[in-house]
Formats: structure tokens, C-alpha cells, sequence
């Protein structure tokens, strides 16, 4: 293990040798000084979960927790969220986690991390967009012409039957 620098500071009017913290505890460590650990880096327990924070934006219709959504501005100019749909050109743009109906408020997590509010996922498997916000684990098959005019959109690999790490991928037009 690195040993970090040591720095001078003054306690109750006395001058001490300090070491710089190479991880955080949480709250009891705030406004130490970090140092870099042994490959150079700041350990991830002194950094924000930057990716796992929410904007807050409104539901335009009832959502439940997990699902897939797609972003766009209401007729009144607010940033909404409705369910992400391949039937209809509405590709994912990010998920919930929590259920809110229609006009509420709602955290909008954008894809590249963990949606953990699944269930029935196989893991491993890859995953696209369904209908209603929801996944198939099945691609969409372009020579169907049922099919014609849906979108195709690779979300991610199941990480657990829960779980899936989402990626931010293009959508196709079958």
C-alpha cells in the first residue's frame, strides 16, 4: 500500500505532521486531504456517485419503477419523460426508479449505469427495447414485416435476473 505525503497543519495552537487520506469513511472524513492511491488515482470512495444522480423532470403519464423513458419537451416547453417505445419511435433515453403518474415529478437516470428495478432477466443476455418502457431479451427480427417502421435499440446486458447495465446505444429503423 502507498504510504501518502504528509502535510503540516495546526491543532489547538500546535504545528503536526498529517498524513493525506488514500480512501474516505463517508462524512467523518470531509475536508481532509486526499492523496492519490498506489495507481495514481483518487479512490473511488472520494468521489460522488455523479452517474447515479437523477435530474428531476415531470412524467407525462403513469410510470413505474424501471421503466425505460424517453425525453422531449411537453407543449408547454417543460423536459418531460413518457414510456420509451419501439412500436412508436420513441427511443430510451434513460429510466426511473421509482413509479410517479402523470404531471408528477420523477428522477430521470440517463443510460450508461445500473437500472436495478427489473425482474425475470436472464443474466448475461443481451437486452433491447420493448414496448410501454419495458425490455425483450429477444431482438426484433428485420425480415418480419410486421415489423417495418419499428425501432431497434441494444439497451444493455442483464447483470443479475434484476439488473441490467445499460449502454447508450443508437436506435435502428426496421
Amino acid at each position: 500500500m502507498a504510504m501518502a505525503q504528509r502535510f503540516l497543519t495546526i491543532e489547538n495552537g500546535q504545528k503536526k505532521s498529517k498524513e493525506a487520506l488514500l480512501s474516505s469513511s463517508g462524512a467523518a472524513d470531509a475536508g481532509k486531504i486526499p492523496a492519490l492511491n498506489n495507481e495514481g488515482k483518487i479512490d473511488k470512495t472520494m468521489l460522488p456517485d455523479s452517474a447515479e444522480t437523477a435530474d428531476i423532470v415531470k412524467a407525462s403519464e403513469s410510470l413505474t419503477a424501471g421503466s425505460f423513458v424517453n425525453l422531449f419537451k411537453d407543449e408547454t416547453g417543460v423536459i418531460s419523460v413518457r414510456l420509451a417505445d419501439n412500436t412508436n419511435n420513441r427511443e430510451a433515453h434513460g429510466f426511473v426508479k421509482q413509479a410517479a403518474t402523470a404531471g408528477e415529478s420523477v428522477g430521470f437516470y440517463s443510460l450508461g449505469i445500473i437500472n436495478p428495478e427489473l425482474s425475470g432477466l436472464v443474466v448475461g443476455q443481451r437486452c433491447y427495447l420493448g414496448v410501454t418502457g419495458k425490455i425483450i431479451q429477444t431482438p426484433l427480427d428485420e425480415s418480419l414485416s410486421s415489423n417495418k417502421g419499428y425501432i431497434s435499440q441494444y439497451l444493455g446486458i442483464a447483470k443479475s435476473d434484476k439488473e441490467i447495465l445499460t449502454l447508450q446505444e443508437d436506435s435502428i429503423t426496421l
